[in-house]
């Protein structure tokens, strides 16, 4: 990926070696604290999962890469990193298909220059504040019971958008989802996000208007290289139905079917997330949340070079 020290520790995922999945969910690296990035190899069913659904064997790899270069080399309009790990970030979510990685790829490099203002070089350093003074965006300690990272999205009480834009709050997102991207099993596995709607009030409803439901619906729907999974909204109140016509008309087919609402009925939210895996905020049979993305924050300051560059590429002026 990015950085010699990144990129050493992603080949290794590369390895002969497969582990299983119980021995997937162990960190790699030697943690600091409870959190931290996994590194570490694909698992034997990760592997598997990846040449079932996204037809990932060595073989379309190897083919796949050489088309999606070429493709690149042919239409040079974009400044990329040409490695193998950056290439694979496009070409997993699009199922190896050259093309359309590189059409994702475009319509990244096209969001980033329309939305400069917002994503055009976000560092953890600069926006160490929204972080650590926010309790909004949060990632879950353990995976769910598919392997898949589990975000919580904040949106109710828990949110002063005075403290918070609209437009900070999609730069967070954004940069957590940067750093996801260097684990290779978030790559094929996709991610869960848990959208929290407690204690909503008219102060964050007049926080969310069309032109961010808009921004934020067209990044995750056309580029986000990233598998968005499943996305549960819960614990709305009736309010919600103010805030809920603004982004539906945003949201495609591929979305609506991913998209689940469940209210106060956490029972409903087990049917998709095992309670074994979640806190005991949604109903898990895992401790009460006791940590935020102020815990976080120091992954993100050790992924700054790393996201530095990232932002490098993009449309070619």
């Amino acid at each position: 990926m990015v950085g010699n020290a990144k990129s050493t520790m992603l080949k290794a995922s590369l390895s002969s070696k497969k582990l299983s999945l119980d021995d997937c969910r162990k960190p790699s690296m030697k943690m600091i604290n409870a959190f931290s990035l996994d590194t570490s190899k694909l698992c034997a069913e990760t592997s598997a999962l990846a040449e079932r659904e996204l037809r990932e064997t060595p073989e379309q790899v190897q083919k796949s890469l050489a088309e999606l270069r070429e493709l690149l080399k042919e239409k040079n309009t974009m400044s990329y990193k040409d490695t193998d790990e950056y290439l694979m970030i496009f070409l997993r979510p699009t199922h190896f298909y050259a093309q359309s990685a590189y059409d994702l790829m475009k319509r990244l490099a096209t969001f980033k220059d329309k939305h400069e203002k917002i994503v055009a070089n976000p560092l953890p350093r600069e926006e160490k504040k929204l972080f650590t003074e926010n309790n909004v965006v949060n990632v879950l300690i353990d995976r769910d019971q598919k392997n898949r990272r589990v975000l919580i999205l904040n949106m109710g009480s828990a949110w002063d958008p005075k403290s918070l834009n609209s437009e900070q709050l999609f730069k967070v997102l954004y940069l957590i989802q940067i750093a996801s991207l260097v684990e290779e099993e978030t790559q094929v596995r996709g991610v869960v996000i848990i959208i929290d709607f407690h204690g909503l009030s008219t102060k964050q409803v007049m926080a969310m208007s069309p032109s961010f439901a808009m921004t934020l619906l067209l990044y995750i729907q056309e580029a986000m290289p990233l598998r968005m999974k499943e996305v549960h909204i819960v614990r709305q109140p009736f309010l919600f139905n103010m805030v809920w016509p603004m982004f539906k008309q945003f949201v495609g087919d591929k979305l609506k079917k991913r998209l689940f609402f469940h209210g106060n009925k956490m029972s409903s939210l087990h049917k998709h997330l095992d309670a074994n895996m979640l806190p005991e905020d949604y109903g898990g049979k895992k401790p009460k949340l006791s940590y935020s993305s102020a815990d976080w924050y120091p992954v993100m300051q050790d992924l700054e070079s790393y996201i530095a560059d990232w932002n490098t590429y993009g449309l070619k002026n």
